[in-house]
């Protein structure tokens, strides 16, 4: 069972969001909020395993909640940030502070099921193209050299390459013919040499340090 929080100013959002949720026999939302300087007293209390977290709210907006959460809670939800643009700032920004994945409001059921299902499960990047073209605008005037300081093996090198462009864990081990808990255990080691949170955050750390380019 995957519990799910949603954080939106909005409630008819959140009740359309609900009903779509808890007719999933394996998702069940635990509580809603309606600003995000309530959420992280109800990740404190209620535990969820995904944060639906609208990008902007009117007193505290879904990057600083999201900045908030990850870096108060020892183990902190996955947070997917819902927009009503795709290439917004304000994606990029949350995707940065820590989230793992966006969703468009204007997202049909069976789309904001996979995503959640998706970023829930963290074998693969949500919406790759999509990071990739925000990559591309925002990421591109902050070059590092985090990827190079990490000393990545030659193969997590590829294993990262591959994350970027979409792959999951089942894609990518097939590609290197290895096995998954092959390619799992080079994600895992690849994340920690970063810093990273998860696969979004590595990847974004990829882009913005140049070792992967948007095409």
């Amino acid at each position: 069972m995957t519990d799910i929080l949603i954080a939106d100013d909005e409630p008819l959002i959140r009740t359309g969001l609900r009903a779509i949720i808890d007719a999933e026999p394996d998702f069940t939302v635990v509580g809603e909020a309606a600003d995000g300087a309530e959420v992280l007293p109800m990740v404190r209390a209620l535990r969820p395993d995904v944060v639906l977290m609208d990008v902007r709210m009117p007193a505290v907006d879904g990057i600083q909640a999201t900045r908030t959460i990850l870096g108060a809670v020892p183990e902190p939800p996955r947070i997917l940030v819902i927009t009503t643009f795709e290439n917004d700032d304000y994606v990029y920004e949350a995707l940065r502070a820590g989230a793992s994945g966006f969703l468009l409001k204007r997202a049909r059921p069976p789309e904001i099921l996979q995503a959640i299902r998706t970023v829930a499960l963290s074998d693969s990047l949500l919406f790759p193209a999509a990071i990739r073209e925000l990559a591309a605008r925002h990421g591109a005037g902050r070059p590092t050299d985090r990827v190079r300081r990490a000393r990545l093996t030659e193969r997590e090198e590829q294993v990262l390459t591959l994350m970027a462009r979409g792959l999951s864990n089942a894609e990518i081990a097939a590609d290197l013919v290895v096995s998954v808990e092959t390619v799992k255990t080079h994600v895992g080691n690849l994340l920690a040499k970063l810093g990273a949170r998860d696969r979004t955050q590595a990847v974004i750390t990829a882009y913005e340090s140049g070792f992967v380019r948007p095409a």
